[in-house]
């Protein structure tokens, strides 16, 4: 299962998400800073839409999706989050 694949499913589990898009852009960022040696799966952007990050603040919103993702956010070299209600 890809790292995307993985990231998926913990968010679904997690926010149970009205809207969830994950991409990897990992292609653009190929020869950059933190991908050396890496296979691809390096740098991500993802969505949410979610009433679990209703009254939430930007900084609690991100603190919960890197405990969702758990041990992926160290094979993770850039996370773009675009997180909303």
């Amino acid at each position: 299962m890809t790292i995307a694949d993985q990231m998926r499913e913990r968010l679904q589990n997690a926010f149970a998400p009205s809207e969830l898009v994950v991409i990897d852009d990992s292609a653009a960022h190929a020869g950059h800073a933190g991908t050396e040696g890496a296979s691809g799966e390096t740098h991500f952007n993802v969505l949410i839409r979610s009433k679990a990050f209703e009254g939430q603040s930007r900084v609690a919103r991100h603190r919960m999706v890197h405990k969702a993702l758990g041990d992926l956010v160290p094979r993770i070299h850039a996370l773009a989050l675009d997180l909303d209600v």
